[in-house]
């Protein structure tokens, strides 16, 4: 039997790479645009349940209440039975409750529907973070994970204009129906196809002990991270929930129209997301360099959409403000991906990514009771405050991986040198 080829192995790797890459770019897809289908719907359900903008925000934030709660449980699963099985629970349960939701019958029906709905979403992305650890070099990560995360804008684009149609012409109930139909498609391709870990990269289970889990909650570095996430969250699902109802009620734009309006910006978060990666991985972390500048722009250019007088206006600088705050997206992550120890992977991130889930949380009804309060002025004008904590935090934060290792103990991982040198021997 003849020996591999030299080029075999790093042959091997890449296509390991880029199968995660692909696969996990479609449960991601898929995962935001389940939660995506309830803004457009929301003035449907404001009309037949006769629900008020508070309570529309509500129904929102039933969803970010169990998905924030369940991140870390979600990490604790990933590092205890590993990531493909957790992702596999999580992409059947929310496919699951998200076609229940299409049978809801009330209010109360459907923030009981949105909080299963989120308890199960909750699960899967410290294990989809933990994936795609196992299966890249840090030299890949953030890259890879920039183009696995421009699926959100990616869905933010395809949503309105597939789903604004489905719901005109069938009810808003069909736009669940369908949207967990992909769910369970995707399910299947992610366990049949999903590649096996590089060599070495599975970690003990030793982050998923009790001991462990409260060593890392006591690490206030990922809280600092978990801050910066959630300034950016309220800017990106503030706007994600009420520009929909907004062109609706006070711009007279139809649902199928706003589809094509929403992908505009949605265009502009995609691209920002994928450049927010390469910019990562070429400045080795560094975050403040690009969160500090985009978030000022960010901040401005909320400002301006909010007290826009005209249609164009409000499109053109909402934007630059979203392009801006995604460009945020993989530098927050990069520094805490490049410097965990591979056993605290899966609970690490799940703290960042709390924050961010009380970021969605807190948003939309505090947005919902301006708005009738106030004004919707007013309720785009408060996303402001999120550019401010992120920025805030990115001053507070490690801006490098040897820095974060200094004050995370043992939470730290191995120098990437040290990683390279063990990769190449």
């Amino acid at each position: 039997m003849s020996a591999p080829s030299p080029a075999a192995a790093p042959d091997a790797a890449a296509r390991t790479v880029r199968t995660t890459v692909v696969l996990l770019f479609a449960a991601w897809l898929v995962d935001y645009a389940d939660r995506l289908v309830i803004n457009l719907v929301l003035p449907s359900l404001g009309a037949e349940f006769d629900l008020g903008r508070g309570q529309q925000g509500l129904i929102v934030s039933a969803f970010f209440l169990a998905y924030a709660l369940c991140q870390i449980p979600g990490g604790l699963l990933a590092d205890r039975f590993g990531a493909r099985r957790v992702m596999g629970w999580a992409l059947l349960a929310w496919s699951l409750f998200t076609a229940l939701t299409g049978f809801a019958w009330s209010f109360a029906a459907l923030l009981v529907m949105r909080f299963a709905f989120g308890a199960a979403e909750g699960v899967f992305p410290p294990a989809a973070m933990k994936a795609l650890v196992e299966r890249t070099t840090p030299a890949q990560r953030m890259g890879a994970n920039g183009l696995i995360m421009s699926s959100n804008a990616i869905a933010a684009i395809v949503t309105p204009l597939a789903v604004a149609p489905l719901i005109a012409v069938f009810g808003w109930r069909s736009a669940f129906f369908s949207t967990a139909a992909l769910g369970v498609l995707v399910y299947a391709a992610v366990r049949l196809r999903l590649p096996q870990p590089l060599a070495g990269a599975v970690a003990d289970d030793s982050a998923s002990s009790p001991r462990g889990l409260g060593r890392t909650l006591r690490v206030g570095v990922l809280w600092r991270f978990a801050l910066m996430m959630f300034g950016y969250s309220v800017i990106l699902w503030g706007l994600t929930t009420w520009i929909p109802s907004y062109l609706s009620e006070e711009r007279g734009v139809p649902l199928a129209s706003a589809g094509a309006l929403l992908a505009v910006p949605a265009l502009g978060a995609a691209t920002a997301t994928v450049l927010g990666g390469r910019l990562s991985d070429r400045l080795g972390g560094h975050h403040r360099k690009v969160i500090l500048p985009s978030m000022a722009v960010a901040a401005v250019f909320l400002m301006l959409m909010a007290f826009s007088g005209s249609l164009t206006g409000f499109v053109a600088f909402g934007t630059i403000a979203v392009f801006a705050a995604s460009l945020c997206y993989m530098p927050l992550f990069a520094v805490p991906l490049r410097g965990l120890a591979p056993a605290y992977v899966g609970v690490g991130s799940a703290v960042i990514v709390f924050g961010g889930q009380v970021g969605g949380m807190v948003a939309p009804p505090v947005m919902g009771v301006l708005a009738d309060a106030i004004s919707f002025e007013a309720a785009f004008a408060f996303l402001a405050l999120g550019a401010v904590v992120a920025a805030l935090m990115a001053l507070l934060t490690p801006q490098d991986a040897d820095a974060f290792r200094a004050v995370a103990g043992p939470l730290g991982g191995p120098s990437e040198l040290a990683s390279s040198v063990k990769e190449s021997s």
